[in-house]
């Protein structure tokens, strides 16, 4: 007999349909060899002025949830589980509206 409640984790009539763009750079304490090679070759090209670069991954996921906070916290989830590798990496992520 239905109880009327969706299950969780499934999509329902009022759930937000988002893109999460997840950010990952190596931690600070991490050498990033691929990070150096780009700062100096832009310095090569003259542009003097970048002291340091930081090359990581760009992720977007779209994801549909009973609202935003739900959203934030599964990606959350995605992101120590799977996305990054919490030992060397750093991760910080935007949720923005699904345009039709």
């Amino acid at each position: 007999m239905p109880t009327g409640k969706s299950p969780a984790g499934s999509p329902t009539d009022r759930a937000v349909e988002l893109l999460a763009k997840v950010y990952v750079t190596p931690k600070v304490a991490i050498l990033d060899p691929q990070g150096k090679a780009v700062a100096s070759s832009l310095k090569s090209l003259g542009y003097e002025e970048v002291t340091d670069v930081r090359q990581g991954k760009y992720i977007v996921v779209r994801l549909v949830a009973s609202d935003r906070e739900r959203a934030r916290a599964r990606v959350r989830e995605m992101c120590e589980k799977l996305l990054v590798n919490l030992v060397i990496e750093d991760f910080e992520f935007d949720l923005e509206d699904v345009r039709a």
